[in-house]
């Protein structure tokens, strides 16, 4: 198996780590194009990656495509190499680009799957949403989701909800580290040395999330459990209620889903 990457930037580089740090695949096997050659060059060199200079170069390396450019870039750059991605396989990560987006261009016979993955996926600890409604064969598919598992949650959702399973799932990152750094804040503010209150807000988060999936608990629950009556705990989670913490949140996801 080869993997080419038709751009390389933040989310190309995380699953080529991911997957290279997994042992899904060595760095020999991966190959990469960007408009940036320079940047290219110093991206890959750093991991051992094949830099190509052009889409058509890493299109005749890779037996597997990840479109890892912006939306409104995907039809430029691929149009130009359409007759050479037939018997490949091809993996958007392009945001807002669903099945149907590529249909309008592709021709029939280029067999093709829509995602949105998330950053953890450079640790093997991510999502990578995958939208239902594709055109990869059972056997494509099969070799798809078992290259992705290893990087992460491999999650096929329906296509009026890959926008928003993305939005949680690729947006909440940076949610989570906004907490995590107002936590440590905190944290410093009442005495502890900065690095200590990142490393505990940093595992309390990791070991809730933990939790959660492996007890399949309602986060109600796992708040109740910790509140003792009159406790330390529910005071906090009285402030948070008064300023607004849920709504923040789901206002997030709302101001992104409308976009």
């Amino acid at each position: 198996m080869k993997l080419g990457f038709i751009g390389f930037g933040n989310m190309a580089s995380a699953i080529a780590d991911g997957l290279v740090s997994a042992k899904a695949l060595s760095s020999e096997q991966i190959y990469a194009s960007a408009k940036n050659w320079e940047k290219l060059c110093k991206n890959t060199s750093a991991r051992g990656i094949h830099a190509c200079r052009d889409t058509g170069e890493v299109i005749e390396c890779s037996d597997m495509l990840v479109v890892a450019v912006k939306p409104y870039q995907v039809r430029d750059v691929l149009s130009p190499y359409i007759n050479q991605l037939n018997g490949k396989i091809l993996v958007s990560v392009a945001a807002g680009m669903t099945f149907e987006c590529y249909e309008e261009f592709l021709p029939a016979g280029v067999h093709h799957i829509s995602t949105i993955p998330n950053t953890p996926v450079s640790i093997c600890e991510g999502i990578i949403a995958c939208e239902q409604r594709h055109s990869l064969t059972q056997q494509e598919y099969d070799v798809f989701f078992n290259l992705f598992s290893h990087i992460g949650l491999v999650q096929p959702v329906e296509t009026h909800l890959l926008s928003v399973a993305g939005t949680v799932a690729g947006c909440g990152p940076a949610f989570a580290a906004m907490f995590l750094e107002a936590l440590s804040d905190a944290g410093v503010k009442h005495g502890l040395p900065r690095a200590l209150s990142y490393r505990l807000a940093s595992q309390m988060l990791a070991g809730t999330a933990k939790l959660q999936l492996a007890t399949n608990a309602h986060p109600g629950q796992m708040k109740d459990a910790v509140c003792s009556p009159g406790g330390t705990t529910i005071v906090g989670v009285s402030a948070l209620e008064k300023n607004g913490f849920r709504h923040a949140v789901i206002d997030a996801i709302d101001a992104i889903e409308n976009k």
